[in-house]
């Protein structure tokens, strides 16, 4: 089976691959020739991953899949959210979106969240979506070298150290994306 997956994160990319079963061949959006950046203009996770889902599967014909995540803190009402990779600008800096997040959870007690990737599967015209969350909370200095986005400030519910001090097989196990992930293997072993 071939499946493009619509990122040109190279890291979520990375991700994917390592808890990819041998029986999908995956292509990226450089192998497709798809170089242009998807918009990503829906108000919730959910539809920004089916915006891109279709816009694959529409532009080039291709089975797909598409994820979006989101980091949401209770304390700010959900907030980053679906802005989660702009929430210091467009420029999706990941270093500054962490510091915005802990100069806005310095005074706070409440430093709960969740991560949400929801991946949207266009797959022979028919649509899906898997869901996975990861719950935690926002430390308070960035700890580790590992991951990308919020992983150094975000410290999974039952670990001591964030997802940027675990190795990728560690993270793979308990993450919304492998969770989300797992979901749609689930599905496609069906």
């Amino acid at each position: 089976m071939e499946l493009v997956f619509a990122t040109h994160n190279l890291n979520k990319l990375k991700e994917i691959k390592s808890m990819l079963p041998s029986y999908i061949k995956l292509l990226s959006l450089d192998d497709i020739g798809c170089t242009e950046d998807i918009p990503e203009t829906g108000h919730t996770i959910d539809e920004n991953a089916i915006i891109k889902a279709e816009y694959v599967s529409s532009r080039y014909g291709y089975n797909c899949f598409a994820d979006d995540t989101g980091l949401e803190v209770k304390s700010l009402a959900g907030a980053p959210g679906v802005y989660s990779a702009r929430y210091a600008g467009e420029e999706k800096n990941d270093e500054a979106n962490q510091e915005k997040l802990l100069r806005q959870l310095e005074e706070r007690v409440d430093r709960s969240a969740r991560f949400k990737t929801v991946i949207a599967l266009k797959l022979d015209g028919n649509e899906n979506l898997f869901t996975g969350i990861c719950e935690g909370s926002i430390v308070n200095e960035k700890r580790g070298t590992n991951g990308f986005g919020y992983d150094p400030i975000f410290q999974p519910k039952g670990y001591d150290k964030t997802f940027a001090e675990m190795d990728l097989s560690e993270k793979s196990k308990i993450s919304h994306r492998a969770k989300a992930f797992n979901e749609l293997m689930d599905y496609l072993s069906q």
